[in-house]
């Protein structure tokens, strides 16, 4: 789910590469405050690997196709260095499959890592007490989070010669098809932590 190049005003791209500064500058700014943040590089780029490879492939839900976002997966596993990555990963998919745009970098930066920094706060939070019900929470709502912050730009940036309604509708089936995706991630993302806890603890944050 990655807006491709002009799909949005230029204002819009631009105000998009703004706030995801800000918010790349706010998880830097963290990421130094950490006593040794060199010590995750390794787990940051597994998990920008995954990212980038799994977001790639498309399952056809007709009458359009998803992916994977594992937007949920990266804000758990990464906490404040989600953002980046997730960054890093539009970026290598855009130059190298022409997979989102350039100018919508920006934009598509916002509609996964807020989703992912959101998902970070609740296993933060409840991942000592509810571990399974805080991840699986983690990777259906980044999903529907995602959807949501997708949604929103794609209407606001409609131009007015286009029929509104129509594209109200085709954006409306998009969106249901990506439903059972908030389930799938949540699973995933259950599982995956489920089975790190019993095999590796040390491997999974804040649980």
């Amino acid at each position: 789910m990655h807006l491709p190049d002009g799909i949005v005003p230029i204002e819009m791209a631009l105000a998009g590469y703004g706030a995801s500064a800000a918010i790349t500058a706010l998880a830097l700014s963290r990421i130094k405050s950490m006593s040794d943040p060199q010590a995750e590089i390794p787990r940051v780029a597994m998990m920008t690997t995954v990212f980038f490879a799994a977001s790639l492939v498309a399952i056809p839900v007709p009458p359009t196709s998803v992916h994977l976002m594992l937007a949920g997966l990266m804000g758990v596993m990464l906490g404040w260095f989600c953002v980046p990555a997730i960054l890093v990963g539009l970026f290598l998919q855009a130059v190298l499959f022409g997979h989102g745009g350039i100018t919508t970098l920006g934009l598509n930066g916002l509609i996964l890592g807020l989703p992912a920094l959101i998902s970070f706060g609740i296993w933060r939070t409840a991942a000592q007490r509810w571990p399974d019900i805080a991840a699986f929470c983690a990777g259906s709502l980044a999903v529907v989070t995602a959807l949501v912050i997708f949604a929103a730009i794609v209407l606001a940036g409609l131009p007015v010669t286009l029929d509104a309604s129509a594209e109200r509708v085709a954006l409306g089936v998009f969106l249901l098809a990506h439903l059972p995706l908030a389930v799938a991630e949540g699973v995933i993302v259950m599982t995956l932590l489920r089975m790190l806890r019993r095999v590796e603890p040390r491997l999974v944050p804040h649980a």
